[in-house]
C-alpha cells in the first residue's frame, strides 16, 4: 500500500469559476503571496504570481491547522517543520 499524497492537486478547469482571495495584509511587492478559494468541502491555494499554476486543495481542518499552528509560534523558520 503507497503513502497518501501529502497534497492534492486540483486541474485547472475544476476552478475555473472560483472566487479567489488574497490577504488584505499583502503588500503585493515581495512576491510571496498566495491565494485561498473556499470550495464546498475544502479550501484551495495558489500563489498570486502564477494563477493558471497548479493549485492545492486542503480540507477546512487541515487549514484550521496551519494558521493555528502559524498564531501559535510553531512556523518559526529556526524551529520545528510543523509548517
Amino acid at each position: 500500500m503507497q503513502p497518501l499524497p501529502l497534497f492534492r492537486t486540483s486541474r485547472a478547469t475544476d476552478l475555473a469559476k472560483t472566487v479567489w482571495r488574497k490577504s488584505i495584509h499583502s503588500q503585493g511587492t515581495g512576491g510571496e503571496c498566495v491565494e485561498l478559494a473556499n470550495l464546498a468541502d475544502s479550501v484551495a491555494v495558489r500563489d498570486s504570481k502564477d494563477p493558471a499554476g497548479p493549485k492545492l486543495t486542503f480540507t477546512r481542518a487541515e487549514v484550521k491547522a496551519f494558521f493555528t499552528a502559524i498564531r501559535q509560534g510553531d512556523c518559526e523558520q529556526d524551529r520545528s517543520p510543523a509548517c
